[in-house]
């Protein structure tokens, strides 16, 4: 036996491989041939399969997940286990049970996700607006479907949609849902694709369903009288701009702000925050006003906790004594995520496309959607009644003679000829004379036979209706705005979330305060900062360096000048002198690079303060060159604290000088060769990254100095300015280490 076994083992290592053809070949291929072919797939698939919304408002994942549970009956029973429902679904989602869960979990009632759920959930689903709050397992969790899905699959039984099969082609699943409202828009909806997102906002039921109907009836219908802003399912308020609104309507893109909601308890010195944008979590606003605290810029809070319940969320703060609430919190608004704005990119597929549309738009493409269901369910209505009067013109004409029917079916003698003699007695087809063989015999009587009969003209005029509807778009339309008035007045809840008007006024008043007093100002060559009063400094000493180090910029001002820090990175760092604590002369002060944030290898070139941003910024580069940039390139809306892109990285920084107005500089270049010219042959550009103008000029140029003139800096200034730039400079008889700058 081993013997046999040994011989088979030597005879199956003597017989051939498999030849593969290419097979250990390497072969290069272009970069982008392997992206078009590898990731242009998976891209699409992203788009079109799994993050953006469809038309009827529902993801790929939603969709199959609350077909699912309709077809478990889940609609009008009882609530059953989420694992359960989490396990049927995946015979048409074939991904992990905790991807499903996630998803069931976002649509239910009690995670308050949505403006109107669709699941109806019992158990712990977790917030939207907490962070921490997780929901529960699926093991412990009961749901069913929500009321309001009686109206997302309406009539989908009767051809309304396309169906196709699932991924294993065992079941058929919808592509679309038959929404009869404007899904797409009552429900918030964010979805992150390949090169593209898409970010709905919520808006109020029974105004959007008012907005379809008016539309439908007059295209040009101003939307903002009859939806005037979004509605959150987390209520707060939105700060009203209606031409930012009327451009999210038209466009599909824009920002609206949104404020949280708060009351003041007196006795107990108390903020309680009771609603908050929908962008943010209790956790996140607790955490910024923590840092804010800590870092000294809101010193009126002494607590400041989480106190959320099954009541609902509650964020208590805490005031110190005779601090005003309202100002508080106008800060608060500034600082922390209690204010933030909806970024809104109305990104939807239609027809497996994706495209932004505005509110108008959106509307129209769904209007066409419900008129191509409404058209289909018809058909398929006015098919089956169709059939029905067929049927029962049949069965009129058996009521002319009874008997003959009976006698008929009781003289033939094989079951196969009944029909035949059936449909040659009457003069009727095979299909009526089917319908006759199988009436029971308890029903063969002129009684029945007649009641059933009474229905043809009932079907005749429904039939007549069917086929005006079809040839009518106006009957379709008048359909569906009778339907989104019905479902309005159902389903229909006040606003959760109300406007707040004339924010801008109010912003105004409530601009944060800062004392303004003289200070004087010195930065060092190791990138120290001192904020020093003029009494302070008067009273001190001499300044306290570290070893080797010394003060290179001092600044007269106030305590509001704005800093500008420059770094070789090519990038200007912004601060507020009354960022800093007041100091002496005595103590090192402020490492800027620790205070602002710098990089690691990141290094300090300049440092500017101002009291506003006038004036000119002169930049001088090693190649030659001479940038002039207004001061206000630098001034932005906000408070950022890094702009990139601050100068031109082409060439090596020379030197960089603030002017109130044109001055004269004096360039040197390695060659010893000098010019004094005006900056006023130089014109501003307002791009902050301009490589400037060419103010001094020969062969192998390279500038080591750039400084303002000042009178006794040359022996002879006049031969070395210039009315024309560029020139290539004149030499001069002292070494380049000799000229005196001031």
């Amino acid at each position: 036996m081993k013997k046999e076994k040994k011989e088979k083992k030597a005879t199956d290592s003597k017989k051939p491989t498999a030849y593969i053809e290419g097979a250990g070949i390497v072969e290069n291929q272009s970069i982008t041939d392997t992206l078009t072919k590898n990731y242009m797939p998976y891209a699409m698939s992203v788009i079109v399969s799994r993050a953006l919304p469809e038309i009827d408002g529902f993801k790929p994942s939603h969709r199959k997940l609350l077909y699912t549970m309709f077809k478990m009956g889940l609609l009008n029973g009882a609530r059953t286990k989420s694992a359960n429902i989490v396990g049927q679904t995946m015979k048409l989602n074939p991904h992990g049970d905790m991807a499903i869960y996630e998803t069931m979990v976002r649509l239910a009632r009690g995670n308050e996700t949505l403006l109107h759920p669709y699941v109806d959930s019992k158990g712990n689903f977790g917030k939207a607006y907490s962070r921490d709050m997780s929901f529960a397992a699926s093991r412990y969790t009961e749901a069913k479907l929500d009321p309001i899905c009686a109206e997302i699959f309406a009539d989908i039984e009767k051809d309304t949609v396309d169906f196709v099969p699932n991924y294993d082609n065992s079941l058929t699943e919808p592509v679309l849902l038959p929404t009869k409202f404007p899904a797409v828009l009552v429900n918030n909806n964010i979805g992150i694709a390949v090169s593209m997102a898409s970010n709905i906002c919520s808006f109020n039921l029974a105004e959007l369903c008012e907005t379809t109907a008016a539309l439908m009836k007059n295209p040009e219908h101003d939307i903002y009288s009859t939806l005037p802003g979004p509605d959150f399912p987390g209520g707060a308020f939105i700060l009203a701009d209606e031409a930012e609104t009327r451009k999210i309507y038209e466009t599909g893109r824009g920002s609206i702000k949104v404020r949280a909601k708060y009351v003041y308890d007196k006795s107990e010195n108390c903020i309680e925050v009771t609603e908050i944008p929908p962008t943010t979590t209790v956790e996140a606003i607790m955490d910024k006003i923590i840092e804010m605290i800590k870092a000294g810029k809101v010193k009126e809070i002494s607590d400041v906790r989480d106190e959320t319940d099954l009541s609902g969320l509650k964020l208590a703060i805490d005031l110190k004594r005779g601090n005003d609430p309202e100002a508080v919190m106008q800060k608060l608004f500034k600082l922390t995520p209690l204010q933030e704005a909806f970024s809104c990119n109305f990104n939807i597929l239609v027809g497996g496309m994706p495209k932004v549309m505005g509110v108008r738009e959106i509307l129209a493409e769904w209007t066409d959607f419900r008129i191509a269901c409404v058209k289909r369910k018809t058909k398929f209505d006015l098919k089956k009644k169709k059939e029905k009067l067929h049927l029962l013109q049949g069965l009129k004409k058996i009521l002319l003679d009874i008997d003959k029917a009976i006698k008929i079916i009781r003289e033939t003698e094989d079951d196969a000829d009944v029909v035949p003699n059936l449909m040659i007695g009457f003069g009727i087809d095979e299909v009526q004379a089917e319908y006759v063989a199988d009436i029971k015999l308890r029903n063969i009587n002129k009684g029945y036979i007649i009641k059933r009969t009474e229905e043809i003209d009932q079907l005749k005029a429904e039939i007549l209706d069917m086929e005006e509807i079809l040839s009518s778009e106006r009957r379709v339309k008048q359909i569906i705005i009778s339907e989104l008035a019905e479902i309005a007045k159902k389903y229909g809840k006040p606003r959760k979330t109300m406007f707040i008007y004339g924010v801008e006024q109010e912003e105004a008043a409530a601009e944060e305060e800062i004392p303004d007093y003289a200070v004087n100002i010195f930065v060092t060559e190791e990138g120290y900062f001192k904020k020093i009063t003029p009494q302070s400094l008067r009273m001190s000493g001499e300044h306290k360096l570290k070893d080797g180090d010394c003060i290179s910029y001092t600044y007269e001002g106030t305590n509001k000048a704005e800093l500008l820090v420059f770094t070789d990175k090519h990038q200007v760092y912004k601060a507020r002198a009354c960022d800093f604590d007041d100091s002496k002369a005595s103590v090192m002060g402020d490492y800027l690079p620790a205070k602002l944030e710098l990089e690691a290898d990141e290094k300090i070139v300049k440092v500017i303060a101002m009291e506003d941003f006038s004036g000119m910024l002169v930049i001088f580069f090693e190649n030659g060159k001479c940038a002039k940039i207004p001061m206000s390139s630098f001034e932005t809306k906000t408070r950022r604290k890094k702009l990139s892109g601050a100068y031109f990285d082409g060439s090596p920084l020379v030197s960089m000088h603030h002017i109130k107005e044109d001055a004269e500089f004096m360039v040197v270049s390695a060659v010893g060769k000098a010019i004094i010219f005006n900056t006023v042959l130089v014109l501003p550009k307002s791009a902050r990254d301009t490589q400037g103008v060419q103010v001094i000029k020969h062969k192998n140029v390279s500038v080591v100095s750039a400084e303002l003139y000042t009178e006794g800096m040359l022996p002879n200034p006049d031969t070395y300015r210039t009315k024309n730039v560029p020139v290539a400079g004149a030499f001069y008889d002292n070494d380049v280490n000799q000229i005196k700058f001031s």
